[in-house]
């Protein structure tokens, strides 16, 4: 397979499972937003999960014809990509929260938040998009622009590690705040923070900014060693890093989706 741009097979039934897997999770949340009208949570996740099921998709495909460049680059791109779009999702999250235990608790306005981070995502977006376009040049030999390419989809998704890392910084600094500052809490919402539900919402969002940070992490890693190197060519690396944490960060978002904690009030923070 020395003619192949990766140097194994990808396991059929595995990423088989993954791209029904994030089509499941996609329906899902289709429905939930459109009942609950959580416009932007709607849009921010649709994307990235769309991006998830074309990338298994390139890997099925992949497994039949190992040396078609279009399959290689269905996969490289669309999973490249698609967790920017969860991060945004993330962000969004952190100002509604800010509402709900109170904004004068927050250091930033809960706008800010959103404005500052999402922006970050965006710019980390463009990066790695106009790097794959970039890489996609390798097609026709030219290896100058496709290693060009590689080098911006590395910095987008370092900034996008970047990025992450801030976020949870400044996401655990108002969360001891709201410890230190328990009695300037909004009142308007005082049954919803005491809820199990909220507190699995909180979880579930933690382990979501976990998991996509260690992909995100990983994918770092797996670029800048090269299309050829071992970790770009470890199925089992990919599996567990990337397919699985995502996977983990999706259920997450949907079992403790915004709407289903907060019910439609949440669209109207």
């Amino acid at each position: 397979m020395s003619d192949a741009y990766i140097d194994y097979l990808p396991n059929l039934s595995a990423n088989a499972f993954f791209a029904a897997l994030f089509g499941l999770i996609f329906m899902l949340q289709l429905g939930l937003g459109v009942w609950y009208r959580t416009w932007p949570h709607m849009i921010a996740m649709l994307p990235g999960l769309l991006l998830e099921i074309l990338g298994y998709v390139g890997r099925v495909l992949l497994h039949n014809n190992p040396f078609d460049f279009n399959n290689f680059l269905l996969y490289l791109i669309c999973l490249t990509l698609g967790p920017a779009f969860f991060s945004a999702a993330i962000y969004i999250c952190l100002g509604k929260i800010v509402i709900i235990y109170g904004e004068n608790i927050s250091r930033f306005r809960p706008r800010t938040y959103t404005t500052i981070f999402v922006s970050c995502d965006l710019l980390s977006l463009i990066l790695q998009a106009v790097g794959g376009a970039l890489a996609s040049q390798g097609q026709d030999g030219d290896t100058s622009t496709s290693d060009t390419g590689v080098n911006i989809m590395i910095a987008g998704l370092a900034f996008q590690v970047f990025s992450l890392l801030i976020f949870m910084v400044l996401a655990s600094e108002f969360a001891l705040r709201v410890r230190n500052s328990p009695k300037s809490e909004n009142d308007d919402f005082t049954s919803l923070r005491q809820s199990s539900k909220w507190k699995m919402f909180i979880f579930c969002l933690a382990l979501a900014t976990i998991t996509i940070f260690i992909r995100s992490v990983f994918r770092v890693a797996e670029l800048q060693g090269g299309f050829s190197s071992p970790l770009a060519n470890n199925e089992v690396d990919l599996m567990v890093l990337e397919a699985t944490m995502v996977s983990i960060a999706c259920i997450a978002f949907t079992v403790a989706h915004p709407a289903i904690i907060a019910g439609r009030t949440w669209s109207s923070l």
